[in-house]
């Protein structure tokens, strides 16, 4: 038996396309304890994800975690579920179908655009396949996640590296590792904001405050090299400097801590329950490292951190969404796109007389 997957089928003469593939971090099929039994143990499995002793690890997730955590999941996944789906799939979704339109209102129609989940479904081998079968011999492949990180980015590239391994026939494969400085990300971002504060009121500076909230990573990443913090830094003063805040004006943190050892700080949850007793009477969050609204932004923040920060006495919460389907988002998403396409967005011209010379001389040819 071949370790490579069949090919699709190819007749000489077809035309080269390009395909494109957003990726985001994935959700489970359905907000109940076994669906995210599944989803918890793909994703907490990936060694890019968990760098704990792989004997060990395993003792932990499969004796303790995966017996407790997807109940508690699950309900979480309840409360934020949207009637089309898991609200990142649903909006990621519509971003693909956006980015699609727009690019074929540029002139780019012949463009496949396709997106996938690092967990769970649509899984990035099956759009891959996709893509190849439609005939697609270059592959533009776009992680979701403007900031890079190794438990993220890199663990996108792993799959398609494993898609690689599986196939005979190789499509030129490009690969977008961030885009945390964009300007055009930057914008989209402070744009969001004010068109926020055009329908709350822009808020005093004496007692309101920015809060950026960047989801979290151990702090032995940054130890061991991983840039990720630094990006979230920079996003983040870069989006202050957009807006005219300063120092004192806002806050980069981090959420969704796991387990017992240190995470990149300060903690989000934290600096939202302390805020209160530093006079801060406002309080809008914005989490400029999710493409899309998620449960760690719809749940996590705009509820568990909304009830802890009200609870120590603050006064008004507001969470701003994420870029999701915005036009400056898709804008900025199409804008990456092109920037990474380059030459692959030119026609390419072939050369008849060579295609003849070879097929005369029996070779198999291809484009």
């Amino acid at each position: 038996m071949s370790r490579y997957r069949p090919e699709p089928a190819y007749t000489h003469g077809s035309p080269r396309r390009t395909g494109v593939l957003l990726v985001n971090l994935g959700t489970p099929a359905a907000p109940t304890a076994p669906a995210l039994r599944r989803y918890l143990k793909q994703f907490l499995s990936d060694p890019r994800v968990v760098e704990i002793p792989k004997p060990i690890w395993w003792l932990i997730l499969n004796g303790i975690i995966l017996n407790i955590r997807p109940k508690k999941s699950a309900a979480k996944y309840a409360a934020v579920w949207m009637p089309e789906g898991s609200p990142l799939r649903v909006y990621t979704e519509r971003q693909a179908k956006l980015v699609k339109g727009q690019l074929g209102a540029d002139g780019h129609g012949d463009l496949l655009v396709d997106y996938a989940m690092r967990y769970g479904e649509p899984s990035i081998s099956n759009a891959l396949d996709r893509m190849k079968a439609a005939g697609a011999n270059r592959i533009l492949v776009v992680p979701l996640y403007p900031q890079y990180a190794a438990s993220t980015t890199a663990s996108v590239f792993d799959d398609v590296a494993d898609w690689g391994k599986r196939t005979r026939h190789l499509p030129a494969l490009r690969f977008v590792r961030n885009y945390h400085d964009d300007p055009r990300y930057i914008a989209a971002l402070a744009a969001s904001v004010r068109e926020h504060w055009e329908k709350t009121g822009r808020p005093a500076s004496a007692d309101f405050s920015l809060v950026m909230s960047f989801h979290g990573l151990p702090r032995r990443s940054l130890d061991l090299g991983d840039p990720y913090f630094c990006e979230c830094q920079k996003t983040g003063r870069l989006l202050a400097e957009a807006l005219g805040l300063s120092s004192n004006e806002y806050r980069v943190t981090f959420q969704s801590r796991f387990g017992k050892a240190e995470w990149l700080q300060p903690y989000t949850q934290a600096t939202l329950e302390k805020l209160p007793s530093e006079g801060v009477k406002r309080v809008d969050v914005i989490c400029p490292g999710f493409a899309a609204d998620c449960l760690e932004t719809l749940e996590e923040i705009a509820m568990e951190c909304k009830s802890a920060y009200l609870s120590r006495g603050g006064g008004e919460f507001h969470y701003i969404p994420c870029l999701n389907e915005r036009d400056d988002g898709i804008a900025l998403l199409v804008g990456v796109v092109k920037d990474h396409l380059g030459s692959w967005l030119e026609p390419q011209a072939s050369d008849p007389q060579t295609a003849r010379r070879a097929k005369a001389l029996g070779a198999p040819v291809t484009d």
